[in-house]
């Protein structure tokens, strides 16, 4: 990775959080991701498992991490497993991990290679009651693909039927959701480069710009300040191509008198940032731009001053739609009969705003955290309401970053610009 080293007592931290929920008795066995196809001979790029990596730091293929706080020798406790260094593949493929720099990494002191794994798994396993394995339980997931950590599932209960079984996930949705304070100063620092590459776009946009061209200034901003890039694709929508939620073609040019929705945010050190922010391509803002943005921005507030611990994403949701209702009406968007005839399961405002307000933010960008349970402190999330109206066009989106505190939230996107004013004084160039 291009950051800088993190500390490694933010992963002993994680680590311990984890073990803390064990059964007694129990060992929890964590694989890393698997390396995927595109064509021919080559690999996409590597990802490695969110869960592996919360608890270890490490970014590299063929890793497992092991945790037994009950095994009787204490070496092994905490085992982290990697592939052995091979001098031919590190001419084709670069360095792997020293044992040395793993374990500065992640705080694990034992460090055992790949090949010599199955003989010492089979005797912890033996001395354990329980094994806690991972599979994907983000509520979002969309793809039936069975990874590793599925295929791990399989081979683990063929090769011991008899042991009971439990859901390393269901602990991690708990604990990932809630954010240590060091995590969040990983966050910042990806937010601090997302903010500065977003005050460079306001100086680069103007007419005649392409969406691609803004999505090459983002990039090279993300890597000259040691970020790896983007924590997810960016969306550059201009013009119509605002209405769009996950508009990714990023190829067409950018007009004057449109607006333009950038939706984008740095990764660093494994953690995302998540921001939007929708300009005039020309720098001034129409009246009924303006208009439009300042609802935006005013629900964006609203949803700041709501979003706190106690209340549930369903009635944080519901509350946001009571507003947007009163200021849909406000800028003409529907009427009070619209709003009298609506569909209870299809309300009004939803028109112009078909999405959800917020979602947890961290290693992933829609990252884990429930979503019936009330809000705790700790909590990363996003705030991002839109409007988007077919009939003039127009696509606005705003979106901060949150950390939840006792008794309300810290914006970590505060002295970003964000408004109307701020936003044209920016722009002035």
């Amino acid at each position: 990775m291009k950051n800088l080293p993190l500390d490694s007592q933010l992963f002993i931290n994680n680590r311990q959080r984890f073990t803390a929920r064990m059964q007694p008795g129990s060992i929890a066995i964590f694989v890393s991701n698997d390396e995927v196809p595109t064509n021919g001979d080559a690999l996409f790029p590597f990802r490695q498992n969110s869960d592996l990596y919360w608890l270890s730091g490490i970014t590299q293929e063929d890793s497992m991490v092991i945790l037994f706080p009950d095994n009787p020798d204490p070496k092994y406790r905490e085992v982290l497993v990697l592939v052995r260094p091979n001098e031919l593949k590190e001419k084709w493929d670069g360095k792997r991990l020293r044992r040395e720099e793993a374990t500065t990494i992640s705080g694990i002191g034992t460090i055992v290679w790949l090949d010599s794994i199955d003989a010492l798994l089979q005797t912890w396993v033996h001395l354990a009651d329980t094994i806690y394995l991972d599979t994907n339980e983000n509520d979002r997931k969309a793809s039936l693909i069975r990874t590793r950590d599925y295929r791990f599932v399989d081979e683990m209960k063929n090769r011991y039927p008899l042991h009971r079984y439990e859901r390393a996930a269901k602990l991690l949705k708990e604990l990932r959701g809630i954010k240590t304070a060091q995590e969040v100063e990983v966050v910042k620092k990806a937010i601090e480069i997302t903010g500065n590459t977003f005050n460079r776009l306001l100086q680069f946009i103007k007419p005649g710009v392409t969406e691609y061209q803004i999505e090459a200034e983002i990039y090279h901003s993300f890597l000259s300040q040691r970020s790896s890039g983007p924590a997810y694709h960016s969306i550059i929508a201009s013009g119509d191509n605002a209405r769009t939620l996950h508009y990714v073609n990023n190829s067409e040019e950018c007009k004057d008198g449109d607006l333009i929705l950038m939706d984008f945010g740095a990764d660093y050190g494994g953690y995302a940032a998540d921001l939007t922010r929708t300009v005039p391509v020309n720098g001034k803002f129409t009246e009924r731009q303006k208009e439009v943005y300042n609802a935006c921005l005013h629900l964006l507030n609203f949803c700041k001053g709501i979003l706190k611990p106690g209340i549930s994403i369903v009635d944080y949701t519901d509350k946001v739609g009571e507003e947007a209702t009163q200021r849909f009406l406000k800028i003409g968007l529907i009427t009070e009969a619209d709003v009298k005839n609506e569909d209870p399961e299809n309300r009004a405002y939803r028109k112009y705003l078909y999405h959800g307000i917020s979602h947890h933010l961290g290693i992933d960008v829609h990252d884990l955290g429930t979503r019936t349970e009330p809000i705790q402190a700790g909590m990363l999330f996003t705030i991002e309401p839109g409007i988007y109206i077919e009939e003039e066009g127009m696509g606005v989106r705003i979106e901060n970053n949150v950390w939840i505190t006792e008794d309300g939230n810290i914006d970590l996107f505060a002295g970003i610009p964000i408004t109307v004013e701020e936003i044209e004084a920016a722009m002035q160039h």
